[in-house]
């Protein structure tokens, strides 16, 4: 017999999703990322009482502290980063989970002493076996933590507990070196348990793009060869480097933006309606738009890439790319990037999918802009229409989530003049509660072992096989065009399109 009271229904969507008995250990716990993203979204994950009440946080790093010192570090990390306010009685029971291991990626002893505080949580705290290892740490450190993890049996749970392992990007430099990073996990993690973080799948946003598609008849009949005219995806950052330089110079926009976040942002536009919204049905549909993108046959004409250089941001003088400090002055890293793709399926024949990302740029703005063809025939003269532009669906995923949509409406007076005007969903004005922080999503989905929001290895190693051409291409051809600081990147991106008979647009 059914339930007849909703809130008893275990699949009452209403109800929050609370991670069972469980514990975290994060690898490199003294980096940036762990400072402000990992610990203020351990700390909100309790507060909003998604975490058991024995939730485990366990540090590793080279630092020789104590206890004490680890949990003064962590506080202080909440105090300034954490999104929802400080209660010091959920401190308090937090903090009694923390623990903290010094000690080497390849010290023995510090593993042993890992798996012993492992061990005596379990029995006073109750997580029941059940860790993940977030690895925060270079790629280059991969091989051997998850290696030392497997000798020293921590890879593995009983039967009834499960280990997981948590990957930051970069996946690997190219194709080759992402499929080697995979079957070094592979061969200590299943792939079940490897979950590969990419914290622009975890953002309210970005979700939305498939409520808008698929929970609604007004867009998706419209969503295709037959009415969309390209797409353009942009990520842009008015910061530079800042003091990234030993991470960034020789990796790039490319490779830091377009091969992870841009490209599964063009997955989740372009699919199609999976079977349910399962990992595997996501995975499936986003596999098979990776796998149908094809790059245009002369990369010179559809591939800018571009550094920048010293100008004004913010009313603030700013240093060029190669006078940043820690950077070579003969740096060929880009700063900026732009691509052309093309989506050789029938949904999408025929229509141009403009990829940028760049740093240094006008503001800071991540944006898919679906822009439909103009309509084949119009009754107005051409100058009832001169401030018309096209029709353009604007999913905002950064800084004021929402959806724009944009279209022609008649100009109140006697004449008949038609301009652009928008319609405009935000987040924050439609809903009372903020949006939680993309990592703790993905750290909540991590616990509760739900990997809807986790490229899969292959999606990885599709994108690599996507950007590889370009970067050689690159490779082979001069230095990237340098553009002003402040401005909308180099000039060749802006011929690119207008070559097409386009413009980007400017958000």
């Amino acid at each position: 017999m059914t339930s007849s009271n909703p809130l008893r229904d275990a699949q009452d969507r209403r109800l929050p999703r609370i991670a069972g008995p469980s514990g975290l250990v994060i690898f490199g716990v003294t980096g940036d990322l762990s400072r402000k993203k990992l610990m203020p979204a351990v700390y909100d994950l309790a507060n909003r009482g998604l975490l058991p009440p024995g939730f485990s946080l366990v540090g590793f790093a080279r630092r020789e502290w104590e206890h004490q010192d680890f949990c003064d570090v962590v506080h202080d990390a909440v105090k300034k980063h954490a999104r929802t306010p400080f209660r010091e009685e959920v401190w308090l029971q937090l903090a009694e989970g923390f623990r903290f291991v010094p000690g080497d990626f390849s010290d023995d002893d510090a593993f042993r002493k890992l798996k012993s505080t492992i061990d005596d949580l379990d029995k006073a705290r109750g997580t029941g076996g059940n860790f993940a290892f977030y690895l925060s740490v270079p790629p280059k450190f991969f091989p051997t933590v998850v290696q030392q993890l497997k000798e020293h049996g921590l890879s593995e749970g009983g039967t009834d507990s499960w280990r997981r392992a948590v990957i930051e990007k970069p996946f690997g430099h190219d194709l080759a070196s992402a499929e080697e990073l995979n079957q070094v996990v592979h061969r200590v993690f299943k792939p079940s348990d490897v979950f590969r973080i990419d914290h622009y799948l975890g953002k309210e946003t970005v979700q939305n793009i498939l409520a808008l598609r698929f929970a609604n008849t007004m867009f998706e009949p419209l969503w295709n060869r037959s009415y969309v005219d390209h797409v353009q995806i942009t990520m842009a950052e008015d910061i530079g480097i800042g003091g990234r330089a030993g991470y960034y110079d020789g990796i790039g926009a490319a490779r830091d933006v377009i091969q992870n976040h841009l490209l599964q942002l063009l997955a989740l536009t372009a699919m199609e309606e999976p079977s349910s919204f399962d990992a595997k049905a996501l995975v499936t549909e986003k596999l098979k738009v990776l796998k149908a993108v094809q790059l245009p046959q002369d990369l010179g004409k559809h591939t800018v890439r571009g550094q920048y250089a010293h100008g004004w941001q913010g009313g603030e003088e700013v240093p060029g790319y190669l006078e940043e400090e820690g950077i070579d002055g003969d740096s060929r890293t880009d700063t900026y990037a732009a691509i052309k793709l093309s989506i050789d399926n029938r949904r999408w024949a025929g229509v141009p999918f403009y990829l940028r990302t760049g740093k240094r740029l006008g503001r800071r703005v991540t944006e898919i802009a679906v822009v439909f063809q103009r309509a084949p025939y119009s009754p107005f003269d051409s100058t009832d229409t001169q401030e018309l532009g096209q029709n353009a669906l604007v999913v905002r995923v950064q800084p004021d989530e929402g959806v724009t949509i944009r279209f022609g409406s008649k100009v109140p007076g006697t004449s008949m003049e038609i301009r652009d005007v928008t319609m405009d969903f935000a987040y924050g004005e439609s809903f009372t509660t903020s949006s939680p922080e993309a990592y703790e999503r993905l750290l909540l989905d991590v616990l509760l072992g739900d990997a809807n929001l986790f490229p899969r290895h292959q999606e990885v190693e599709e994108s690599w096989r996507i950007l590889d051409p370009v970067e050689e291409y690159w490779d082979r051809h001069g230095k990237p065009e340098q553009y002003t600081a402040g401005t909308w990147g180099p000039t060749a991106a802006d011929e690119m399109l207008a070559r097409d008979g386009r413009s980007w647009r400017r958000p």
